[in-house]
């Protein structure tokens, strides 16, 4: 390849993050009616969720990438979940592997209902635990696999072509970073912003501390990110989604 090949490349690369984040015209912009079901329930339980503008536009990036293999950290009781397999139904196309990551084992329940209720048991894992441990024990699998020494499969899988991570603003910053490795070569990695700290914290405000350490942490991964990935921002309606890919 030569160098002009190699910098088109890069190029094009970074516009296929645009094309990604736009919005297809094509598609409903009416929430599924599982996942307004879902949305009742969070409301009922006191949980949050992305906003219906962020969620459309990730149903419509998803639905131009077409993954293989997609996986989801953080996903709640579901109610991304369920636009995302809207998608793999209204397109009549599944991937190969759809993971679900979940800290809480009561949303496991919950999930695999929604699961068993688009027949996607083929196809999707929920995977169950703190995420920290989760790749921890990943890694570990991964290293014992180099001397032949591995049993079973590793807990999260590589090599996705779409990870989307949810969870805490403070913690988001540090999860992406953990997650960024489990992309495919061409994979891309879908969050949403972390809260902004607003107005002065306190040093013995604890809860406003970890927020503004979670967002000092995200604006220092953009930084450190952006030289070996190419990063998308998509201001919307409830928040910003944000797309990075490998350089």
């Amino acid at each position: 390849m030569t160098e002009h090949e190699g910098t088109d490349s890069e190029i094009g690369k970074a516009e296929v993050l645009a094309h990604l984040l736009s919005a297809d015209d094509s598609r409903s912009r009416d929430e599924p009616e599982i996942a307004t079901n879902i949305g009742t329930q969070l409301q009922h339980m006191g949980l949050t969720t992305w906003s219906i503008s962020i969620l459309r536009r990730l149903r419509d990036a998803l639905g131009k990438l077409k993954p293989q293999s997609v996986l989801e950290v953080g996903a709640g009781i579901g109610h991304r979940s369920a636009w995302i397999y809207d998608l793999f139904v209204t397109d009549a196309s599944t991937p190969q592997r759809y993971q679900l990551v979940e800290d809480g084992a009561k949303f496991a329940v919950i999930l695999r209902r929604l699961m068993l209720r688009h027949d996607a048991e083929s196809y999707t894992s929920i995977v169950v635990g703190n995420l920290d441990a989760l790749i921890g024990e990943t890694n570990a699998w991964h290293a014992a696999s180099s001397t032949g020494l591995e049993v079973g499969s590793p807990r999260i899988v590589s090599d996705n072509d779409a990870i989307i991570v949810d969870g805490p603003s403070e913690t988001r910053a540090r999860n992406i970073e953990a997650l960024l490795p489990f992309l495919s070569s061409k994979g891309v990695l879908f969050t949403v912003e972390p809260d902004m700290p607003l107005g002065n914290v306190e040093e013995d405000d604890k809860d406003g501390m970890l927020l503004v350490d979670g967002f000092n942490q995200w604006m220092e991964l953009i930084k450190s990110t952006n030289e070996t990935h190419h990063i998308a921002f998509m201001p919307l309606f409830g928040g910003t989604l944000v797309a990075l890919t490998k350089k």
